[in-house]
């Protein structure tokens, strides 16, 4: 099958053709447009700016993958578009477009969880890969850990209560005068310092499985504070290495917890945080050191995209789970986010 995968759930538009089927698991084309340097100048997502942009962009973006795959919009066997969890007024403008296309070419429509389509991104690089296994989701908007029981069925059995890691990271780095979004530049700069240079408590809360980044954050950003109040000079690169070590040894206790419940043999790490090395490299030892196999797709693939949108469509037209033109979008899919 050839899905045209869509997604707009915060400020990159993608629009992907993906090939899926029996032993088939194909990007043809993959184009995003971000908006990276417009809201750069605010230091964050201007919501109303987003979802201008999108609208602006989505349907010459179309016409780009299209072209990019050689194919045609008659080629295409469903429309798969981002329904939730994001920004309202985001999800509204790819949510809309995919229904006026696929009304106008009689396509069928699916709607797709934006976290269930992080994971899907796997796909792509583990032929082999089958649900049930494990899957640790880290992105700017969400952080949670899940148990897949199916390539449709999710159960979250831990995540954030308040901010996920991917904001803590653009928070701190903000107070740490980086530029937005600053995620990458957190991960360089926490490379030139000492992880144990400044002890931070770790994002976990009791013995459950859940986090708690907002705590970590605004202990970081105290210290800064507190520090030049009093004229200290302070190491940057000290501070994020300090910070991220704390994130990491929070995201690998916590999957110790979880292996010791239940015991898999399989860990899809995906989103937009997966591409952090230092991440990276602590749930590589993790799944080392229990033999468990580790997939993690590309950086590429680790923000979002439409790809993975399309793949995780795919297996939900498989389910059955069309969509009517009553789809609407949702900014939040509920606690668990599936």
């Amino acid at each position: 099958m050839l899905i045209l995968g869509i997604e707009s759930s915060c400020d990159e538009t993608s629009i992907a053709v993906v090939e899926m089927g029996r032993g088939v698991r194909k990007i043809h084309s993959n184009r995003i447009a971000s908006q990276i340097s417009t809201h750069a100048l605010y230091g964050g997502v201007v919501p109303e700016i987003a979802s201008r942009a999108h609208a602006e962009c989505i349907s010459s973006l179309t016409s780009l993958a299209l072209g990019d795959a050689g194919v045609t919009i008659e080629n295409i066997d469903a429309v798969a578009v981002t329904s939730t969890p994001g920004l309202i007024g985001s999800l509204l403008v790819g949510v809309n477009f995919a229904k006026g296309l696929a009304y106008a070419q009689s396509k069928p429509l699916v709607g797709v969880n934006h976290i269930k389509g992080h994971v899907a991104a796997a796909y792509f690089e583990y032929p082999e890969l089958e649900a049930p296994f494990f899957a640790l989701i880290v992105s700017g908007g969400h952080t949670s850990l899940t148990y897949v029981k199916s390539a449709t069925e999710f159960e979250g059995v831990g995540r954030t209560r308040d901010d996920a890691a991917g904001e803590a990271f653009d928070k701190v780095g903000r107070v740490l005068g980086l530029c937005y979004p600053a995620g990458a530049q957190m991960d360089l700069l926490a490379a030139k310092g000492d992880k144990h240079a400044i002890k931070f408590a770790p994002a976990l809360i009791g013995d459950t499985l859940d986090f708690s980044f907002s705590g970590l954050k605004s202990a970081v950003i105290n210290y800064v504070h507190n520090s030049t109040m009093r004229g200290e000079e302070i190491n940057r690169a000290d501070i994020a290495a300090s910070f991220t070590e704390a994130v990491v040894s929070s995201v690998v206790k916590n999957l110790e917890r979880a292996y010791s419940k239940y015991r898999f043999d399989t860990l899809v790490m995906a989103g937009g945080v997966a591409a952090n090395s230092h991440l990276r490299q602590g749930v590589s030892d993790f799944a080392s050191s229990h033999k468990i196999k580790l997939c993690v797709p590309s950086v590429s693939l680790c923000g979002d995209n439409g790809a993975m949108i399309g793949a995780q469509g795919y297996y939900e037209f498989l389910a059955g789970n069309r969509a009517t033109l009553t789809l609407n979008a949702k900014a939040s899919s509920g606690k668990a986010a599936f």
